[in-house]
Parts: structure tokens; C-alpha cells; sequence
């Protein structure tokens, strides 16, 4: 059998350590990242995570020996320039902290655009000369214009997916566009046995956030409907408890100190309804002021109506304001 030189081993080891005592650990790949700003990236994790380069056998190896099941599979998403990424971080925590460390860059000849790159159309602020000719060249409708050269309409000078011309990459560093991103690709994490890929780990927060918002909000619509009594729903069933008691005893004329007061504006109002219908030989003076006062017999008793439903939309919007308050809490 070989020797396998000590370093080597220690390198290993060094890996299998590190995996055994994190919870979280991802496969990233570091090709192409310029030195000054990986260790600017380096820093940003500093506290977060812990950033291991190796080669692509000892990250193999270290991740048969650990024992963890299932975590061999991250062998399978090395490429690149792998180095290994070890943290206590959720894996979409993780994915979004190294998202946003990428930086634009230009483009090189012969990387692969990762979308369409797009020249404007406007003025490039060139003055008449040879880069006129450059960019029409690299399939940019360019003309001059009023002593300046300009673009007459947007052009996609590279697809997604196909490599960039040297003279592409030399006209988009000239127009100070830079269509590349470089920074540290999170190619999978492991996690609680289960690998997640980019594709899972790359969501759009505030459609997720809308998603649960509403989600949150059928079920508190559920729980209160079906009388699910919890800590999200007790308040809102409470409301509505004391809401279908007010009305039943409004309807049932049952006095109390919260309903006395519509209960009274109810019954003068029926009464000024009935009075409405007698003749004037039937009234007293009084009464005949009273009328006389009203436009319509049954406004009053519209009235009263309208109060009771006043109050139980003023009740129904503080249920409202409720539930919001408690997705507010959910999302901090």
C-alpha cells in the first residue's frame, strides 16, 4: 500500500472534524474570484461561517469517513474550485449572506454569459473616433448624433448561455457595463440528513412572505369559522361572541347596561313608525312635533338599524387589525 504523506491526512482530518461539528455544511465552488475579493468575502462570514478550500479527493474522502447519512451526496455537486462551507447558519440564510456578497465584474473573453447582456439604447457619451466602428462591430446599432455617438436602440450582444467575444468583453468594459457577477457559488448544503440544492435555496422573499401572509390569514379565517379556539383565534372569537350576544339581546329586547340605550332608540323608533300610520285625530301635539320633525316615519328606526351595524363593522374591522397584528408578529 501507498503512503499517504501526513499533510494529507491532517487535511483530511481537519474536514471530517469540522463536518462533525457543524450542523450545516455546504459545497461552494471559488473559481474565478479575483484574491482581494474572496478575502473581502471571507470577512463577511467571519463569525458565520467557516470557509475551508481543498481538493476535490480530500473533500470526497473526509465526507465517506464522517458517518453522516446521506451527507456523501454533496461529493456529487463539486466543481469548479470546491471548498467547503461549515456553519450553524440555515442553509437559506446562508445562501442569501453569500448572494449578496457577489459583486458585478466585467466580462471576460470566453466566459459564459449567465443572461442576456443587453447594450441600452441612448447616448454612450463617446465622442466621434474609432470606438464608433468597435461597436458596430460587436452588433450595436451605433450612429453619431449631435457630436456624440449613439445607440439607436437596445441590442443583446450575447445570449445566456454563450461564451463572449473579445471584442464584445472590450466594447462592455468601454461602456463600463459589467455583465458577469463574481462571488461565492453555493452549490448545496446539507442538512438534518437532507441535501438542498441553489434551485430549492434561491426563493423571492416577498413572494414567500405574501404567500404565508395569506396563508396565515385563512387560517385565523378557518379557526375563527369553524370555532377553533387557540391563541391566534381565542381574541377574534371572543369579539364575535360578545358581538352575537349584543345582537341577540338588541333582538330579544333583553335589558343591560350595553344594550338599554338601542334597545330605547329601537322602540322610538318603532313607535314613531306606527304613529306614522294613525291619523292626525289620533295624535297628540307632542306627538304631531315629533312627526313633524322627521322626513320619514321610518328613518329613526333605520337609524337605530344602521348603529347596530355600525358597530358590528367597527367590531369586525378591529378583528382585522387583530389578526394583522399577529402576522406582524410573525415576520418581527
Amino acid at each position: 500500500m501507498p503512503h499517504v504523506a501526513d499533510w494529507k491526512k491532517e487535511k483530511v482530518a481537519d474536514l471530517e472534524n469540522l463536518t462533525n461539528s457543524h450542523e450545516i455544511v455546504g459545497i461552494v465552488n471559488l473559481a474565478d474570484i479575483p484574491a482581494p475579493q474572496l478575502q473581502t468575502m471571507r470577512k463577511s462570514l467571519s463569525g458565520k461561517a467557516i470557509l475551508k478550500m481543498s481538493r476535490k479527493n480530500f473533500i470526497k474522502i473526509a465526507l465517506e469517513n464522517v458517518g453522516k447519512e446521506n451527507i456523501e451526496g454533496l461529493s456529487d455537486y463539486l466543481e469548479g474550485q470546491p471548498a467547503m462551507v461549515f456553519t450553524e447558519m440555515n442553509p437559506f440564510k446562508l445562501f442569501k449572506i453569500l448572494e449578496d456578497s457577489k459583486t458585478e465584474a466585467p466580462a471576460k473573453a470566453g466566459a459564459i454569459a449567465p443572461a442576456d447582456i443587453v447594450v441600452p439604447a441612448g447616448d454612450t457619451s463617446f465622442p466621434p473616433g474609432p470606438i464608433l466602428g468597435e461597436l458596430q462591430q460587436a452588433g450595436i446599432p451605433a450612429k453619431i448624433d449631435k457630436g456624440s455617438i449613439v445607440v439607436q436602440e437596445d441590442a443583446v450582444v450575447v445570449e445566456e448561455g454563450e461564451p463572449v467575444p473579445k471584442n464584445v468583453a472590450d466594447v462592455l468594459t468601454k461602456l463600463e457595463i459589467y455583465p458577469m457577477e463574481v462571488g461565492i457559488d453555493l452549490l448545496a448544503v446539507y442538512e438534518d440528513n437532507t441535501i438542498y440544492t441553489a434551485d430549492v435555496l434561491k426563493i423571492d422573499e416577498e413572494e414567500t412572505k405574501t404567500s404565508i401572509a395569506s396563508a396565515y390569514q385563512s387560517a385565523i379565517n378557518l379557526s375563527v369559522f369553524a370555532g377553533i379556539l387557540n391563541s391566534e383565534s381565542a381574541p377574534l372569537l371572543i369579539q364575535k361572541a360578545a358581538r352575537d350576544a349584543m345582537n341577540l339581546a338588541i333582538n330579544a329586547n333583553i335589558l343591560t347596561s350595553k344594550t338599554t340605550d338601542q334597545i330605547l332608540s329601537k322602540a322610538y323608533a318603532q313607535m314613531l313608525a306606527i304613529a306614522s300610520q294613525l291619523s292626525d285625530d289620533a295624535l297628540d301635539d307632542e306627538l304631531r312635533e315629533k312627526l313633524s320633525s322627521q322626513p320619514q316615519a321610518a328613518a329613526p328606526a333605520e337609524e337605530a338599524v344602521e348603529e347596530v351595524e355600525e358597530e358590528e363593522e367597527e367590531e369586525e374591522e378591529d378583528a382585522e387589525v387583530s389578526a394583522a397584528a399577529g402576522l406582524g408578529a410573525l415576520f418581527g
